[in-house]
């Protein structure tokens, strides 16, 4: 009888196009492993789960769980570090592997040389490639180096298109007849309870690999549309198929190939930024301290920002920031809606991650840990690549003297009915107030400019003219 093959699942949570299962269900019985592990990303940058993280992965283990037991299989969760759970496992099972796909943040590359090192005699570790179009590396410069900038990187890719075929859901998953124990679900207390603010993101979201193929299916019909939608946050033509890519419910791969023969400028958009996520994993894997780490020589940290540690206000204008209190309408509403869902519109996480490094000169980490905790997508390399790119510290990045001006964003893209929706003591305003209220038209529940726009624009020119001088 073949050994049975322990399934280390992270984000990548789906029966179809799942390379680590579909090769251990040919190999023998298969027992899926999820560890909640709160100890290996902690490390000196804490990346445990933030709070809209631990509302999905509850809900998306649940519909696992539930695909699983289609199959008359279930799932095996335990909580702890990876590493001891796992050879632990192996060694009662008498495993003769587990298999993994791989993971590309530093805590989980780490993870996975000490569990190499940590099986039991017999027993060995099978990687797998099946989160990313291409694995990180394979895209390369004419001398073999990975690529930092992003246009060639994009180019290769186009290259060496297509990506691997996709697996199908494998059509039987035997299981050992003794499984071990596993924890409930419930008692990981992933969501929250007093108060609950996840109530937006229950009637908003559907999750889970059914919910993520239903959601393709949507977007297939609809891909044509992206190239001038994508813009607009009041019609929101985005396939919100972000967080099912983070948690890996559906693979890049399936998505393109489901989208391949589409002919339209839509498509040719959304696949570029199918391969920008394939970037991102590309510079985390370059650089692991990538979200904490600025890029940028010619950036001095310490000159350039204005630390909120350093002062009540600066404090206190981040917090403005966090809540949608900025006096920017349209920044207000994406934060407003970033907490409510969990999740904002891309052209204005945009604006307002402009708006807090150059308006408000606050360092970006703060706005990159923000989103980190705030996020259902929150991607450790996606992320923190979206953030450098914006505050002009990246290894491919936007100039620190380009500022976006939110207020002329607003209505070259038309949020007035975004605005309506997440700002609404604005609602009763015309489309020429609301993007920019005057004193005369403003709420009084509303607050004022925290800075006007040329003064922001003009310090932050300042303070940059500043540290190159010094």
């Amino acid at each position: 009888m073949a050994s049975p093959q322990i399934v280390w699942l992270r984000r990548d949570l789906r029966l179809a196009d799942q390379p680590a299962l579909h090769t251990a269900a040919k190999a023998g019985p298969v027992v899926p492993v999820f560890v909640l592990d709160d100890e290996r990303p902690r490390g000196d940058d804490d990346r445990t789960y933030g709070g809209a993280h631990r509302w999905w992965l509850h809900h998306s283990l649940e519909s696992l769980a539930t695909g699983f037991g289609r199959h008359n299989a279930r799932i095996v969760l335990r909580k702890g570090d990876s590493v001891s759970v796992l050879a632990s496992l192996a060694d009662q099972l008498g495993a003769g592997a587990i298999h993994a796909n791989r993971h590309y943040e530093p805590w989980w590359r780490e993870a996975e040389e000490d569990l190499r090192d940590a099986l039991p005699e017999g027993c060995e570790l099978c990687l797998h490639d099946g989160n990313y179009l291409m694995p990180p590396g394979t895209a390369t410069t004419g001398s073999g180096d990975p690529y930092k900038i992003y246009t060639p990187f994009y180019r290769s890719m186009l290259e060496i298109m297509p990506p691997r075929d996709e697996l199908p859901v494998p059509p039987t998953i035997s299981q050992p007849s003794d499984l071990p124990e596993s924890d409930d679900l419930s008692d990981w207390n992933l969501l929250p309870t007093s108060p609950n603010w996840a109530t937006r993101m229950e009637d908003f979201w559907k999750v889970g690999e059914d919910a993520a193929h239903d959601r393709l299916k949507w977007w297939t019909e609809h891909v044509g549309e992206y190239e001038d939608g994508r813009n607009l946050p009041s019609v929101d033509q985005t396939s919100q198929l972000s967080p099912h890519l983070h948690w890996g419910e559906i693979s890049p791969v399936t998505i393109w190939h489901a989208l391949k023969d589409k002919r339209s400028e839509g498509w040719k958009t959304y696949e570029s930024e199918l391969i920008w996520r394939d970037y991102a994993q590309n510079i985390i894997y370059q650089f692991p301290d990538y979200p904490r780490e600025t890029y940028r020589d010619a950036i001095d940290d310490n000159k350039l920002w204005r630390n909120p540690n350093r002062g009540h206000i600066i404090q206190e204008e981040l917090e403005a920031w966090q809540q949608g209190r900025t006096g920017y309408p349209i920044v207000d509403a994406g934060m407003r809606q970033l907490w409510a869902l969990g999740w904002m519109h891309n052209r204005v996480r945009m604006i307002a991650a402009s708006f807090l490094i150059k308006h408000l000169l606050i360092d970006w980490r703060h706005g990159e840990r923000w989103f980190w905790d705030t996020l259902v997508d929150g991607d450790y390399g996606s992320n923190a690549t979206n953030w450098q790119w914006v505050a002009g510290t990246g290894v491919d990045s936007n100039m620190f003297p380009r500022i976006m001006a939110p207020l002329k964003q607003s209505d070259k893209f038309d949020a007035a009915g975004y605005i309506r929706e997440w700002v609404p003591e604005l609602a009763d305003l015309s489309d020429d107030e609301i993007h920019d209220p005057s004193d005369q038209c403003r709420p009084d529940d509303y607050p004022e400019k925290i800075i006007s726009h040329k003064e922001g624009r003009e310090r932050a020119l300042q303070a940059y003219r500043d540290m190159k001088d010094d």
